[in-house]
């Protein structure tokens, strides 16, 4: 037996201590420890996840705002009316050697842009519980942020991903994991990254821009029920992040200051006997809190620019529950909503807006013809826009091509 073979056989040891809730994990970490084993050296394994969506918008999407909300960039909102590819998704993953794995996922946009969703490598052979990811990666921030989205159970982000990280916040950095050698799970990690994604921007510093802990536990209840539950919090900087007045294009409008966000989530999963198979209900929610202290700079076309002190306190939530009432058919209910709170702007008070409480209610029901393919239908009542009302329909369909790595919890 290698080494290698050796520190697998005790990663899976490892997950597998104590009761079913732990087999989950074990299932992931013994699946990730499998393709770091057997993977071909010079063969990476390949697929691809196919999306593509039809979307029928009762409003013009480009009036879409989170009012109260800094704009963060084009990966908020329902997107585009009609047909749109959506996002094709393209990975590569195998073992680098007995002691590293490696894995890209490359993201195609329906404008055909490509970009590097994550790109990094991970170590295999670390004892007692430890493990160091670089390169670019989904934070752990969160429950839903780590989770590519087409293992989403809806076709968007909720709201409070979208106004307080821009959808999916990814590190350019390094990420450290240590998994106790207990019988409840119990994970701790740490990040350290360049900054650059909302709400930060990238400093031309040669320290981190942005660091991320977080904090998971979890455990089974008899045999048919399991949880987690999570803690995290991200410090991340801001220089000159502008963004633009939607009412008026000749407003431009800047922050430089420092951002951080405190995420607390939690998921209850039940399914008969431990048996997913034929029904299963899984409940989650998340819960942001959003604060911002720094400057804010106010410019009118060049002919009126004012800098003041600028401090914000945000928050947002949603809950979801998603039922498979019998095999391959799934619903699931979410709400959202989003408190703008109270801004500071000093002297700016052109930057000053009332409190607002942008809200949504989403339904779906999707059917999966195997476990490659799924088709959803998808209804939002989106009430983003002050005192108006979005009817949103929506269909996806998924399809998966080549072998995928294991999902996580």
């Amino acid at each position: 037996m290698t080494r290698h073979t050796v520190q697998a056989a005790r990663t899976c040891a490892l997950a597998c201590l104590g009761a079913t809730f732990n087999a989950t994990v074990a299932t992931l970490l013994c699946s990730q420890a499998a393709q770091a084993q057997s993977s071909p050296t010079f063969n990476p394994n390949v697929y691809a996840i196919l999306s593509g969506t039809y979307a029928n918008l009762q409003k013009n999407p480009e009036s879409w705002r989170l009012k109260g909300f800094v704009p963060a960039g084009d990966e908020i909102g329902p997107g585009e009316r009609g047909f749109s590819l959506g996002e094709t998704e393209v990975g590569l993953n195998a073992n680098v050697d007995p002691y590293f794995y490696g894995s890209v996922t490359l993201a195609v946009a329906s404008d055909n842009e490509i970009s590097a969703e994550e790109a990094y490598v991970q170590t295999t052979a670390l004892s007692n519980g430890w493990q160091i990811k670089a390169g670019r990666f989904f934070s752990g921030l969160g429950y839903l942020n780590e989770q590519h989205a087409h293992t989403w159970d809806f076709v968007d982000a909720p709201l409070a991903y979208q106004a307080m990280v821009g959808g999916q916040y990814a590190q350019d950095g390094v990420q450290v994991r240590w998994l106790a050698p207990t019988d409840q799970f119990v994970e701790l990690g740490a990040e350290s990254g360049n900054g650059e994604r909302f709400p930060g921007t990238r400093r031309a510093r040669n320290s981190g821009g942005a660091t991320a802990l977080f904090a998971h536990t979890g455990g089974d209840m008899g045999n048919s029920h399991n949880w987690r539950a999570g803690i995290s919090w991200l410090n991340t900087h801001a220089q000159e992040r502008t963004w633009a007045d939607a009412n008026d294009p000749a407003l431009t409008n800047a922050f430089t200051g420092q951002s951080r966000v405190w995420v607390v989530d939690g998921v209850w999963k039940w399914a008969p006997e431990g048996n997913a198979t034929r029904t299963n209900f899984k409940l989650q929610g998340e819960y942001f809190r959003r604060t911002e202290t720094g400057d804010a700079t106010y410019d009118f076309g060049g002919t009126n620019e004012l800098t003041d002190r600028y401090r914000s306190a945000q928050s947002g939530w949603y809950v979801q529950g998603v039922y498979q009432f019998m095999p391959r058919w799934r619903v699931g209910l979410r709400f959202d909503q989003l408190q703008s709170g109270t801004t500071e702007a000093g002297a700016n008070t052109a930057l000053a807006e009332e409190s607002s409480k942008p809200k949504r209610t989403s339904v779906m029901l999707d059917w999966s013809l195997s476990e490659f393919s799924r088709i959803r239908l998808q209804f939002n009542d989106d009430r983003a826009r002050v005192d108006q009302s979005d009817k949103q329909v929506f269909v996806q369909y998924q399809m998966s091509l080549g072998a995928h790595k294991a999902h996580s919890y």
